[in-house]
């Protein structure tokens, strides 16, 4: 198959990971089956903005203790499952010269791993590190927000985005949730499901919403992409 692309520019991917290449929220799925006291406020507070990506992430996780590493990293692996047709889509990437990032809000001790088996460079995934040598599980944030963002995202997507500018490259955002919002107002074009369908149907930005990443194939190779 082949893309006819409506312009010159070269066509890059910003591909979520929690809830976009997963089926579930790994995060929000580990913390819940631990369920530490507090977790739900942290984490309706986040989804309502009313803390950061960096302060909800970072709060929920110190809630655990680092003795529980080897848990964690269990049940993380062992309880993730791959949206259908991420390989294909990887596939169908290459043979039409997209590059794929990976640019995840998730925790390296399960996003490696579980991206191991497709072959994606270690350099094409962005994610957030963590840190077992204290008391409580830390985690750290090897990508922060650069000049242009103030919204402490903790793994900073925009400023991921803005290395590639828009005068050479269109830009296509795949996500879910908040980790996404402000990426989808500078890409393209905007592949939506569940919290970032809601906030993109309240900004006014146009996306095409998707279950699996065959969606996403789809709309692409046939040039329909329609503004919802």
């Amino acid at each position: 198959m082949s893309i006819k692309q409506k312009t010159d520019k070269k066509r890059i991917v910003f591909c979520d990971f929690d809830g976009t290449i997963t089926v579930n929220d790994n995060i929000i799925a580990l913390i819940k089956h631990f369920n530490p006291p507090g977790w739900e406020d942290i984490a309706s507070r986040t989804i309502a903005t009313e803390l950061s990506i960096k302060e909800g992430v970072g709060h929920m996780f110190r809630l655990l203790p680092s003795s529980m590493k080897e848990e964690m990293i269990q049940y993380s692996i062992s309880n993730a499952r791959i949206r259908e047709g991420f390989q294909t889509f990887l596939d169908y990437c290459n043979s039409n010269d997209i590059q794929v990032l990976v640019t995840s809000g998730g925790i390296d001790f399960f996003v490696f791993p579980l991206l191991e088996p497709f072959g994606i460079p270690k350099e094409h995934i962005f994610c957030n590190g963590s840190d077992f040598s204290s008391a409580q599980t830390e985690i750290l944030w090897p990508h922060p927000c650069d000049e242009h963002c103030a919204n402490d995202c903790g793994m900073c997507k925009t400023t991921i985005m803005r290395r590639y500018p828009a005068s050479r490259y269109e830009r296509i955002i795949i996500g879910d949730s908040v980790t996404d919002f402000e990426g989808a107002k500078q890409a393209d074009i905007v592949f939506s499901r569940s919290h970032l369908t809601e906030k993109c149907r309240e900004l006014g930005i146009p996306h095409n919403e998707y279950e699996t990443f065959h969606d996403i194939i789809h709309a692409l190779e046939a040039e329909r992409i329609n503004v919802t």
